[in-house]
């Protein structure tokens, strides 16, 4: 049931997907790893959405060469730890959900673990260390993994549905070398509200996902493609498992 305060709140959503559709969302945990370029957009459209739950993991702080793009946190907040920025902002956007903020380190040790019962994953990752520990998890719990990432004014992104679509690893079998990249604000933005509009359509199962396909954009010719992609049989990660007909959606 909602409080005539969510009603008013949610009205104009709930004018594409009514009371179920929403009440999917407020059911919703959705694992965000990341409170940076990515995470900073992501995290903000899933709050006012009304994603119930969302779980942000990060462990950093806020530094002044963050805020060229990590919306979440302001100039005030610098040597901030950037859960605790991001705690305090989803707060105050949406105080009628709940904000898990933990600082820490994504490793081999804790990824499954901090995941937990989530119902869905969302990289917001700079590298692909974490992003393969959470493609794991995603697999080894059998939810969705929403993928992002970009450099510069280019960026990419798609959904992966363990034993429907290819995984992480299917796609990208070995990882970029790891470097400090360039990049300007406007794309995380644009990556980000794709991969938090992914999550919204998965939760009221409505639209068609990402999947099977890698979106890609180039913000210096404003232009977006889609490349076809297709699970790999002898992946590392993903061969063992049972390929699935349909995309499962939450219900």
């Amino acid at each position: 049931m909602f409080s005539e305060r969510e009603l008013e709140r949610y009205k104009r959503q709930m004018m594409l997907f009514g009371e179920e559709g929403q009440e999917r969302l407020k059911k919703a945990h959705i694992f965000i790893a990341g409170a940076g370029g990515l995470g900073s957009p992501i995290s903000i459209y899933l709050a006012v959405a009304g994603v119930g739950t969302i779980t942000i993991v990060d462990m950093d702080v806020v530094d002044l060469t963050n805020l060229n793009r990590q919306v979440l946190h302001f100039d005030r907040d610098i040597g901030k730890k950037k859960t605790a920025s991001a705690e305090d902002k989803l707060q105050a956007l949406n105080p009628d959900i709940t904000v898990n903020a933990i600082d820490v380190k994504i490793d081999e040790s804790n990824a499954v673990k901090l995941v937990g019962k989530a119902d869905g994953i969302v990289d917001a990752m700079d590298n692909f260390k974490t992003r393969y520990l959470l493609n794991n998890a995603a697999i080894a719990n059998e939810i969705p993994f929403f993928h992002g990432g970009i450099r510069g004014f280019y960026g990419q992104a798609t959904t992966i549905i363990p034993g429907t679509t290819p995984c992480l690893k299917c796609i990208f079998p070995k990882a970029p070398p790891k470097e400090v990249f360039p990049v300007v604000g406007v794309t995380p933005g644009i990556i980000g509200t794709i991969q938090a509009n992914e999550v919204i359509k998965y939760l009221i199962g409505s639209g068609e996902l990402l999947t099977n396909r890698l979106f890609i954009w180039d913000g210096m010719q404003a232009h977006a493609e889609e490349l076809g992609v297709e699970r790999n049989p002898a992946c590392e990660a993903c061969s063992g498992m049972t390929t699935k007909k349909t995309t499962a959606r939450k219900k």
